[in-house]
């Protein structure tokens, strides 16, 4: 089997990786919500949870499916018109990504995490 073919066939398989983790991480978060609403009958304790499941599915499946394009354009077909393309498809996605981060996290990546109950500036031992 030539490598030209052998990588065509692992970006493939990268886009169908992605793919189910984008369908099976749904259906487990609808699953997780469907079971948690039925416990409580109450939608709003546990649509925040179901949304950042969701979220963090696509999250995923985005990565493997961004995985996939690269290893497809660059490998198989490194043409200027195609790596362009693959230019304004990583781009679209990094965007995709970057704002599902923001509504998963209320926060953009590169800002520091705040503790539960703290501050966001470091405390400072007293003299």
């Amino acid at each position: 089997m030539p490598t030209r073919e052998i990588i065509q066939h692992v970006g493939t398989f990268l886009d169908l990786a992605g793919v189910l983790v984008i369908a099976v991480g749904v259906a487990v978060a609808t699953v997780v919500f469907v079971l948690r609403w039925w416990r409580t009958r109450q939608v709003v304790d546990h649509y925040r949870a179901y949304r950042q499941g969701v979220g963090r599915a696509i999250l995923l499946g985005l990565e493997l499916l961004v995985a996939g394009d690269i290893i497809r354009t660059v490998a198989v077909s490194p043409t200027f018109t195609s790596v362009g393309v693959l230019a304004l498809i990583v781009a679209v996605r990094t965007f995709l990504s970057i704002s599902l981060q923001v509504e998963l996290d209320g926060r953009w990546p590169w800002q520091v995490k705040v503790p539960v109950g703290g501050s966001s500036v470091a405390s400072r031992p007293e003299r």
